[in-house]
């Protein structure tokens, strides 16, 4: 028992009182749910400390997908106060207001959930005066949120709390944008955090940006942003304003801009590094900078704007770079490195306008294939492959066919299905 003799492992079923099985919960305790759906009419919080040695755990049983489901709108499903420690895998959520509301803490994992049908945001850490530290948001499906409708809601407004050394990995995004939706980003980190890593998610069909990122308000290190898909946002695909590495990206029809830089609650473009993303944006312009006043490093980024700007820049835009960028559209605002003879037919293995699947965006032509420059390369691409001896432009390196075929589905890759993925 991990050398604590009150570990337990327990079992119980919606019938039992599973309410107060949660709520007793020790260090290294694992609570184990059984098949079924398991109701709440009333406020629920959890107050669980476990520690780094001995984490506390609440999970389905093998083979089953036990739901807790709030009855009516009138509270979040499950409020998590201050936690630490603690594992949630494997569960559905769905009904209530917000899905799961964070409260500070630290070192929390959720894991493998699905949390839809929600009043208001799924998964929220964004109260007023919290610090939100490592915390894990993998494998999770989202989908049907309602009201300001974010699938993920980190940090707040102003940097009046905030989030950092986290990671949202990996997780599937959907129709957050019906009728009863005001906003419905897929992922939202707010100003001031810090530290970040959203990675790997499949983003689709949102009314807001599919990933949206402030400033880091001087508090750490940059936020990474890699190897995500979004399509079919009606509005930007991934906004971010500032203090940002954005890279491998794929952004498939973006009602509006494919990438976009705005400045929003103090902040302004600045300090981003975007390297070797696909835009293919059919109505906005591929990256556009509004308002900039530091240094953008644009590179190795194949971007299809044929009826918008490839690159369009305001502001300071002495401080923005352009390095070997190819594809079709014109600049505005910005000089250097982007050739514009693109053909989105020819360049690609398989690519339309379209923005939806099937799409097979690995580069073909003379354009993209060996044209990036080393320098600014990542060291693997979208599927996580090296791109050692692949200086190639796009969010793909060239040769051979995708490991995941680009579908409404969770993006799978070969260290994922061989257990060595490492979020």
């Amino acid at each position: 028992m991990c050398g604590n003799a009150s570990a337990a492992t327990i079992e119980i079923g919606p019938t039992g009182d599973f309410r107060s099985a949660m709520q007793n919960l020790h260090a290294g305790d694992t609570l184990i749910l059984d098949a079924g759906t398991y109701a709440l009419t009333s406020y629920f919080e959890l107050d669980l400390n476990g520690t780094s040695a001995l984490p506390i755990s609440i999970v389905a049983k093998a083979g089953t997908r036990p739901v807790i489901h709030f009855n009516g709108t009138s509270q979040n499903i499950v409020n998590f106060n201050a936690n630490t420690f603690l594992v949630i895998d494997g569960i559905e959520f769905s009904g209530g207001s917000r899905g799961l509301r964070f409260i500070g803490g630290s070192d929390n994992i959720v894991r493998n959930c699905i949390v839809h049908d929600t009043a208001a945001n799924a998964i929220s850490a964004n109260d007023s005066g919290q610090d939100y530290a490592r915390f894990q948001f993998l494998h999770n499906e989202i989908y049907n949120t309602g009201d300001t409708g974010e699938g993920f809601y980190l940090g707040c407004n102003g940097d009046a709390c905030r989030i950092h050394d986290s990671i949202v990995a990996n997780n599937y995004i959907h129709d957050l944008d019906n009728a009863s939706i005001s906003q419905g980003d897929g992922i939202e980190i707010k100003k001031g955090s810090y530290a970040n890593i959203v990675r790997d998610n499949v983003i689709r069909d949102v009314n807001y940006p599919g990933i949206t990122m402030y400033d880091v308000n001087g508090h750490g290190a940059p936020n990474l942003i890699e190897r995500n898909i979004v399509w079919n946002s009606h509005d930007s695909g991934i906004q971010i304003t500032a203090d940002a590495i954005v890279r491998n990206n794929i952004v498939l029809g973006a009602a509006n801009n494919a990438f976009f830089s705005n400045n929003i609650d103090g902040g302004s473009a600045s300090n981003l590094t975007i390297v070797n993303n696909t835009f293919l944006a059919p109505q906005g312009d591929g990256i556009r900078l509004n308002g900039v006043t530091g240094s953008v490093l644009i590179a190795n980024n194949a971007i299809y704007a044929p009826n918008g700007e490839a690159m369009h820049a305001s502001g300071t835009t002495s401080g923005v770079t352009l390095i070997a960028n190819a594809g079709q559209g014109a600049l505005n605002g910005v000089s250097g490195a982007f050739v514009n003879t693109g053909n989105i037919a020819n360049d690609f293995a398989a690519a339309s306008l379209s923005g939806a699947p099937p799409q097979n965006l690995k580069p073909k032509s003379v354009l993209l294939v060996g044209a990036g420059n080393a320098g600014d390369e990542p060291a693997d691409d979208f599927d996580g492959a090296s791109r050692s001896g692949h200086v190639d432009i796009g969010a793909y390196r060239a040769g051979g066919s995708p490991s995941w075929t680009i579908a409404p589905a969770f993006k799978m890759l070969d260290e994922i299905f061989s257990g060595t993925f490492e979020p």
